[in-house]
């Protein structure tokens, strides 16, 4: 029977930066090409810069015109 060939690793493009990297368990920081890019991404998510836009939603306001 024949050996296997090794699966040829993803290279995608970093969310932070937009370089290409490998997305492989050789990489502690897939998707991201490094720590600074990851961490980046990370204060983005902690200052609250990305957001989801949504109609309001009436379903938890209170009714005052009673």
């Amino acid at each position: 029977m024949g050996a296997s060939t090794p699966a040829k690793p993803i290279e995608v493009r970093c969310p932070g930066c937009g370089e290409p990297t490998l997305y492989t368990q050789l990489n502690p920081y897939r998707p991201f090409c490094s720590a600074r890019c990851k961490g980046v991404d990370l204060g983005a998510w902690a200052q609250e810069s990305y957001r989801v836009e949504a109609p309001p939603s009436t379903e938890n306001q209170d009714d005052t015109s009673s």
